[in-house]
């Protein structure tokens, strides 16, 4: 049971795919505001339902040197802005149960999705916390975690009187330094809640860049395209103007340029098979 919602208009698990996209962190009020900008063009020419992604604060970056955001303060800021400015409903991570409260609170009177990132998955507080909100929230998958150990993490929202919960997919640890999708996970993880498939950092090769993650890109639109052939809800696309330069994780980021063709492919494959059901 996948227990449909919907977050600011942004139809979820009711057979409409949505996407969430945005630069991986917050690396300026400008940068933020031209990408929300240009990628809500591009959802919108194609009909395609929107949340804007970017967090304030990147916690788990590979190295102490790594560049890791604004901080809560003021990236909630610059979220709530663009939230305000173009209408669109906003998501960013949050790494402790005191975040959940700091940043719902800053984010104000805005429609935000609070993520869990996939290391803490399986921490209760945290969970707990986020689901106290009130807010959206969207559980990673942890790369260390079967697909049906997530029912715990959605049971641990729900039954803290949320029920606005999805789930996302971002590849399982393969080995050092590699990940793998194993894409009979989106059905199973369906049977209990919304799902969406990330394919930018299902492509990343965790740690393996000379402290920082290295990524492999140009597998991006096959395995996007497998997602959405599985049957998903959504899709989570890491997206940056120049990749090569972006503060973080730009080596397995989707270039701006490449968004609208790999949409237009994610749409034919959701209609062949929303047609197939039919």
């Amino acid at each position: 049971m996948t227990n449909p919602f919907d977050i600011a208009g942004v139809p979820v698990g009711r057979g409409r795919l949505f996407l969430i996209a945005g630069p991986c962190v917050i690396e300026s009020e400008a940068h933020v505001r031209k990408m929300a900008d240009s990628i809500q063009r591009i959802a919108s020419d194609l009909g395609v339902p929107y949340i804007f992604k970017a967090s304030y604060d990147k916690a788990n970056r590979t190295s102490i040197k790594s560049f890791r955001g604004p901080g809560l303060v003021e990236g909630c800021r610059i979220l709530r802005a663009v939230a305000k400015d173009t209408g669109l409903p906003v998501l960013t991570d949050v790494h402790t149960p005191q975040d959940c409260k700091d940043a719902s609170e800053a984010l104000g009177d805005v429609e935000a999705v609070l993520q869990i990132p996939a290391f803490l998955c399986r921490q209760t507080d945290l969970l707990i916390a986020a689901a106290e909100t009130g807010r959206a929230i969207n559980v990673k998958k942890g790369q260390f975690v079967a697909p049906w150990d997530m029912r715990h993490a959605v049971e641990k929202i729900r039954e803290s009187g949320n029920q606005r919960v999805f789930l996302t997919e971002r590849g399982a640890s393969f080995g050092y330094n590699n990940l793998v999708v194993d894409m009979r996970s989106l059905p199973v993880m369906r049977g209990f809640a919304p799902v969406v498939f990330d394919g930018t950092h299902s492509v990343q090769t965790p740690s393996a860049g000379n402290g920082v993650s290295g990524g492999q890109p140009e597998f991006i639109p096959v395995l996007a395209r497998a997602a959405v052939a599985a049957g998903i809800d959504g899709v989570f696309l890491e997206v940056h103007d120049n990749p090569a330069q972006a503060k973080s994780d730009g080596a397995n980021a989707l270039h701006l340029e490449k968004l609208k063709p790999v949409l237009d492919q994610l749409l034919a494959v959701h209609q062949a098979v929303s047609a197939s059901r039919v």
